[in-house]
């Protein structure tokens, strides 16, 4: 869990950082908007790759694993997924995640979704940053960056004894989260596949 920013590469590829309130009416559509403008610049064969990291096993660390488990269930066509509830993406696991990645798929576009932890007063937002997510930033673990822009979610607040604060974060508060990111996620794709299988997003409660 958690992140960092800075693109390479192409320059028209680089995006305005975006942070928003969970619980903003609008934050879903600024969300998908936001996503829209970045997969819109990419070439139609660049294939695009979902990647949500952390575990059911903490409480404030499963968001990424929702989110996962929110666009299986979508039934989302042409998008490549990686992490789920039931087939996680975390520690233990991520180097290989991430080879096998590039050995299936030429030069992916990877987006990466993980929770984070921060201020106070940012718990609750959602952000969208160009760049490769950090995985483990938030409770001092060297993991290997991957993306090539991530979605983070602030569950709580980050400082001190992280590892009890992510267990001690309310779910209430990563579902809700969950649910908005990965209905972006999905609105965006949608817009950018037109093939894509389902016309609504599923909850995550069904």
């Amino acid at each position: 869990m958690k992140f960092h920013f800075n693109f390479d590469s192409n320059k028209d590829k680089e995006i305005t950082p975006l942070k928003v309130p969970y619980t903003d009416s609008e934050t879903p559509g600024l969300l998908s908007r936001h996503l829209i403008d970045i997969l819109g610049k990419l070439p139609s064969y660049q294939p695009i790759v979902i990647i949500c990291v952390g575990t059911d096993r903490s409480t404030g660390d499963s968001l990424g694993p929702l989110v996962g488990t929110h666009l299986r269930k979508t039934g989302l066509a042409g998008s490549n997924l990686f992490g789920t509830l039931n087939e996680p993406v975390h520690a233990m696991n991520l180097t290989e995640i991430i080879q096998s990645i590039h050995q299936q798929y030429h030069d992916p576009f990877i987006i990466a979704v993980d929770a984070c932890l921060g201020q106070a007063a940012s718990v609750g937002s959602i952000q969208i940053n160009n760049g490769p997510l950090k995985p483990g930033a938030g409770v001092n673990k060297e993991l290997p960056s991957v993306g090539n822009i991530h979605v983070t979610g602030v569950v709580n607040v980050g400082g001190f004894m992280e590892y009890f604060v992510l267990q001690n974060t309310r779910l209430n508060l990563v579902m809700n989260m969950a649910e908005i990111i990965g209905n972006s996620i999905y609105d965006a794709m949608s817009h950018i596949l037109p093939y894509s299988a389902s016309a609504t997003a599923a909850s995550i409660s069904d």
